[in-house]
């Protein structure tokens, strides 16, 4: 999202993805609650349906905002998104427990569930792994990828879709767990550099580091009691995010 958007405050959480995604994934429990096979599918539309709605909002608000008309725009449609989704909610007050546990985010989950989400995991990442470079490309201009050979839109579609797939994948099985990626792709930039060649795979790598490093707090800050993990990972990439923020404000000046 960060290369398509070339805005380094963009992540899922941001830009409607996860909300959309959340929406539908709870559409899902509360209309198909014996049917786990649907949730995945569910949540890769309300994925791309949230990323559809931001993007379209902020061109609506005009370009002249630049990273804040975006952040606006997805600040707005995660919203209305999540609004929706607890009024649902309320039509079957029996599902409730299971939707706000799904919520609070859950790697716990068994083997069941990682084979259920295995193919749509698969194929974003071995296609957000091919567009590592012309990501690089884009970063310069649409303009100069063009004449460069790179045909902006068709990659931006591909990229934009294929990270709406992961995101769906992620949601669908554990819920909303925020923040991972504002963190984890701005340490990698710090360690390793700016090329999506080497972000997009260390990423991969240290966003299942931190979550394994959340989960272990998660479990063991309030033993025997569990933390939700999402809370973890608020308490870290709430600050982190700020200290995003106040870079991105001092480099734009």
């Amino acid at each position: 999202y960060q290369g398509v958007f070339r805005n380094p405050l963009a992540d899922p959480y941001l830009l409607g993805a996860a909300a959309g995604a959340g929406l539908a994934t709870t559409v899902a429990i509360v209309l198909l609650p014996e049917s786990g096979a649907s949730i995945p599918v569910a949540a890769f539309l309300g994925a791309v349906g949230g990323v559809f709605l931001a993007y379209t909002l902020g061109n609506t608000a005009g370009r002249s905002g630049g990273t804040a008309t975006l952040v606006l725009a997805g600040v707005a449609v995660t919203s209305f998104l999540t609004a929706i989704q607890t009024f649902v909610q309320q039509f079957k007050v029996e599902e409730l427990q299971r939707v706000y546990s799904w919520i609070l985010g859950d790697v716990g989950g068994g083997w069941d569930q990682f084979w259920l989400v295995l193919p749509y995991a698969a194929v974003s990442a071995v296609l957000l792994l091919l567009h590592g470079r012309m990501l690089d490309v884009l970063s310069v201009g649409d303009e100069e990828a063009t004449s460069l050979g790179v045909r902006a839109a068709r990659v931006r579609l591909t990229v934009l879709l294929a990270a709406s797939l992961a995101t769906a994948a992620a949601v669908a099985v554990s819920g909303l767990i925020g923040f991972v990626g504002i963190v984890i792709p701005h340490i990698v930039r710090r360690l390793a550099g700016g090329s999506y060649r080497v972000v997009l795979p260390l990423s991969l790598i240290g966003g299942g580091a931190f979550l394994v490093l959340a989960d272990l707090i998660a479990r063991t800050v309030i033993a025997p009691a569990e933390l939700p993990i999402g809370v973890v990972t608020m308490f870290v990439g709430a600050p982190f995010f700020v200290g995003v923020l106040r870079m991105t404000r001092r480099t734009a000046t």
